[in-house]
């Protein structure tokens, strides 16, 4: 899939032609959803660096508290999330590209809860270049424009039930064609963690919830069943749109199944699963779907293959339009990518990298690209025939594209770093556990 956006009143690079501003590709300037333009991870954006250092960073700025959230970018504008220990406020903050100056930061609200892997500041952003849309793990859902002024605000576990998560809900948002879509695929018992419901709430169904935003509301919900249980019936995934000729589907993941949604209405379409046939209690699900052309891509959880389904099905498609299954491959916390017809696999416990023909399933390579101890859950991403990935500690790995090959290695010293490298304008953007970086050619 390639999703090709010209930004519309703006020229964000500057470029003239004849005295006319020309339009340049959103894929080079921005990244305005935490997988990319293309939402498979990779931009076109060129000139990025293949070796980061401290020393030569363009500059870093402290955050006011911890997010597994990955920045994403429109225009000279960096938007992330923050949740304070010892204040317990949950932030939306907006930073400079240029200097990394913080233009506004405006607190959402108390409710600091983490573990050891999540908080409530894990859900990435989206932006269509006229306001921004933030979303926590609370439930809170809160719309700004590009220069700070609140549009609307929802509490959603007001209007429609606590999220009962074990590990804290970590999905982020999809703002496509005019619709913002989010999931929540969770327990229908309180679960025995940070945000479990108390007694007496209130337990909802999983559902895929549509929203104008415009205005923040509601414009349909539609409940999304599963026989999984317990624990295997949470998803911390992204709704993930598949563009193909015959339509675009909104794609679901979790509850030990796979599901393609009508983006006007959220109908179902199809399903498949069954890679835990024994309902197994604690197959959690954390990578989203990925596609390319005619294949969607699943990773079942704590150690299951890969699995690729082709187009066109309706109801239920597990056996009718299976496609391959890997062998080996798996990934139990990272994305897959996509990047130039290409599949790779960060198997982050492993700390191995894969490229993978997709239409097969064929291993092309496979490269531990970090022989320490330390895992990764950040999700890869690539730009310029390079691949950024991350570990726990803050360090940032640099590969090739082509075989693997580690570049280079630079540690941001930041113990608690999940989230993904973003990829814009020659520039490589990383949000640590406690601050934002930027790397590029000074």
């Amino acid at each position: 899939m390639r999703a090709m956006r010209w930004l519309s009143g703006v020229v964000a690079a500057g470029l003239m032609v004849g005295g006319l501003a020309m339009p340049v590709r959103a894929e080079d300037s921005n990244w305005a959803q935490w997988r990319g333009p293309t939402f498979n991870g990779a931009s076109e954006a060129k000139n990025l660096p293949e070796k980061l250092t401290k020393e030569q960073a363009l500059w870093s700025t402290p955050m006011a508290g911890h997010s597994n959230g990955t920045a994403v970018v429109f225009g000279d504008k960096i938007f992330t999330t923050a949740s304070a220990k010892d204040s317990m406020k949950l932030s939306a903050v907006c930073l400079s590209k240029s200097d990394g100056k913080i233009l506004w930061q405006k607190e959402i609200g108390d409710g600091y809860v983490k573990n050891s892997k999540n908080d409530f500041a894990t859900p990435s952003p989206v932006t269509d270049g006229k306001s921004v849309i933030f979303l926590f793990g609370n439930g809170q859902l809160v719309s700004y424009d590009m220069e700070g002024k609140e549009l609307w605000k929802r509490d959603l576990w007001k209007d429609h039930g606590k999220w009962n998560v074990l590990w804290v809900y970590g999905s982020s948002p999809l703002l496509y064609k005019g619709k913002l879509y989010v999931q929540v695929l969770h327990r229908n018992v309180p679960a025995n963690g940070l945000t479990a419901a108390k007694p007496g709430d209130s337990l909802s169904d999983s559902y895929l919830l549509a929203l104008d935003p415009a205005n923040g509301k509601d414009l349909w919900k539609v409940v999304r069943p599963s026989d999984a249980v317990a624990e295997s019936r949470e998803s911390y995934g992204t709704p993930y749109p598949w563009e193909r000729p015959a339509g675009t589907q909104i794609v679901l993941i979790g509850g030990d199944c796979i599901t393609g949604h009508d983006p006007e209405n959220g109908k179902e379409i199809w399903r498949a699963g069954g890679w835990n046939p024994d309902k197994i209690p604690h197959h959690r699900l954390v990578p989203a779907p990925v596609a390319w052309e005619g294949l969607v891509f699943v990773c079942p959880p704590k150690g299951g293959k890969i699995l690729a389904w082709r187009e066109g099905g309706m109801g239920d498609v597990m056996a009718t339009h299976l496609a391959w299954k890997s062998p080996e491959l798996t990934s139990d916390v990272c994305v897959p990518l996509i990047y130039k017809g290409k599949l790779y696999v960060l198997d982050g416990d492993k700390r191995v990298l894969s490229c993978v023909e997709p239409t097969t399933g064929a291993k092309i390579w496979s490269n531990v690209v970090d022989t320490g101890r330390v895992v990764m859950r950040g999700s890869p991403t690539a730009g310029d025939g390079k691949i950024y990935v991350t570990n726990e500690d803050g360090d940032v790995i640099v590969c090739s594209a082509e075989d693997g090959k580690v570049l280079s290695k630079v540690s941001l010293e930041a113990k608690g770093t999940r989230s993904s490298v973003t990829l814009v304008d020659g520039m490589v953007i990383v949000r640590t556990g406690d601050k934002v970086w930027a790397f590029g050619k000074k």
